[in-house]
């Protein structure tokens, strides 16, 4: 009886790399997928409609009212599904580092998960908000430009107009990562470097150029993350194979 017992709690004790879904397969998997939302994203709005071309605030009604079905279908998948696969991620990386750094990372994934929520909530108030435009834009375009400048500050506001506390999880965990030799060193720069732009995107001067540095080399970071949390599930769950 005791050695059964004994059995079911080595069992729940090694349950987070148990198998080939691990939680660092789980962890490298989301940060893959960070990285191809943040393509999608890009792609759909410079590419596809050409965001950046749109100057005044009704041209982007006009170009809502056009696109409603695909742009919320976008706007649900770069703030929520960004959102709720970030927490996997948030929440692997503080599993992956907390051992040694335990007060930073536990301040760290705070900023991740605090991160996570502001993005949903931009991405929910950004799909209503398209909604209520567009009907608003063909009775009343005036008025559909006035309600889109009143919401699109509270969108930007908690999602996409600053980078800063993106900025500070992705720049605290890449110091956590250098403190513990726990993540490739050259990885743990570019974290460096996108943290940097993050938090210098909430200065009104930089806010343009840092968020763009941000999201780019977030993309390198999440890639190269990803990579590297793949191989350490696959080897951890060899050990456990061979170990079984």
């Amino acid at each position: 009886m005791a050695a059964t017992t004994g059995q079911a709690v080595e069992g729940i004790e090694q349950s987070p790399t148990v198998g080939r879904w691990n939680y660092l397969t789980v962890g490298g998997t989301a940060a893959l997928i960070e990285a191809a939302i943040y393509v999608a994203g890009i792609a759909y709005f410079l590419v596809i409609l050409d965001f950046a071309s749109v100057t005044g605030a009704l041209q982007q009604v006009e170009l809502f009212a056009a696109n409603e079905t695909s742009l919320s279908a976008m706007y649900l998948l770069i703030y929520v599904v960004f959102g709720i696969v970030l927490v996997a991620l948030v929440l692997t990386l503080h599993e992956r580092l907390a051992a040694g750094a335990p007060m930073l990372m536990r301040a760290t994934t705070a900023f991740g998960l605090i991160w996570a929520g502001l993005v949903i909530a931009s991405g929910m108030i950004a799909t209503l908000a398209t909604g209520v435009v567009v009907d608003l834009y063909s009775a009343d375009p005036t008025q559909a430009t006035t309600v889109w400048l009143a919401l699109s500050p509270v969108i930007d506001g908690l999602g996409g107009g600053n980078e800063i506390v993106g900025g500070l999880w992705t720049l605290l965990v890449s110091v956590v990562a250098l403190r513990t030799r726990a993540l490739h060193r050259l990885v743990n720069y570019v974290g460096l470097v996108v943290g940097t732009a993050g938090i210098l995107s909430a200065i009104p001067a930089l806010g343009e150029i840092g968020g763009g540095v941000f999201g780019l080399t977030q993309i390198v970071w999440f890639v190269a993350l990803g990579i590297l949390l793949l191989r350490a599930g696959r080897r951890e769950a060899s050990a456990y194979l061979r170990e079984e």
